[in-house]
């Protein structure tokens, strides 16, 4: 079984297109893929959340969310909040190993790093799990801080990380965006194997999954696979 985490500086920086730009390009390269987003906050029974989202950009049709919390907080206080069960990190090892035949498996993070999803935080999954993490950050200020503390954290808790990736690289790039894309992996020690062009997630499922393959150097089936701490691969 061959599983990534994907997980962001912080809420909003493009995980979810991040996601669903990797399961388009794995599934370009004829690779089966599934997607876990253990938790799912701010959106109330019934509606589209994160998947949803994933399943329209990259047409991946195999998905698994755990629990889900009307109020858009950190899972454990919104689900503190609605008097529901925290989620454990044991079900949700085995909801994400109950993934495993596909080639590839997506876990989708709540927040950074530390965000606890239950009793447990994204880094206690990919620990658990044995799985590269894949960082999403911002491209403009603020994100050299933001993304050296990430890959730090990884690096102590002794987690691989992937890569990075900017969630959203704008059409017109600042000089803080500019600088950042070099000083990114300069800093952290950490490669930039993609950047996913502002305003993606509104595009049709066409468009984007016939590009998709193309925001990540040198591609992503083959960065994270070569970031591996074993000899599995993508």
């Amino acid at each position: 079984m061959t599983v990534l985490v994907i997980t962001g500086t912080s809420t909003d920086v493009g995980k979810t297109v991040v996601t669903a730009a990797l399961a388009a390009a794995a599934r370009a390269e004829g690779r089966s893929v599934a997607v876990c987003k253990p938790a799912q906050t701010g959106v109330a029974p019934g509606e589209p959340g994160d998947l949803a989202e994933i399943e329209r950009l990259s047409g991946v049709g195999r998905t698994l969310e755990l629990a889900r919390y009307p109020e858009p907080l950190a899972p454990d206080t919104a689900a503190r909040r609605c008097g529901e069960p925290l989620l454990t990190l044991e079900e949700t090892v085995a909801a994400v190993q109950s993934l495993g035949d596909a080639d590839l498996t997506l876990v989708e993070g709540a927040g950074g790093v530390l965000v606890r999803i239950g009793d447990f935080t994204v880094l206690d999954i990919a620990r658990a799990l044995d799985a590269p993490v894949l960082v999403v950050t911002a491209a403009g200020l603020g994100t050299l801080n933001h993304t050296e503390l990430t890959t730090r954290m990884l690096a102590t808790a002794g987690v691989a990380c992937a890569g990075l990736v900017i969630g959203s690289w704008p059409r017109e790039p600042d000089l803080a965006a500019e600088c950042n894309r070099v000083d990114l992996p300069r800093l952290t020690g950490v490669e930039l194997v993609g950047a996913i062009p502002a305003g993606a997630g509104r595009w049709d499922r066409a468009r984007f999954a016939e590009a998709a393959p193309g925001w990540f150097r040198p591609g992503p089936v083959a960065k994270v696979a070569a970031n591996r701490p074993s000899d599995q691969a993508i």
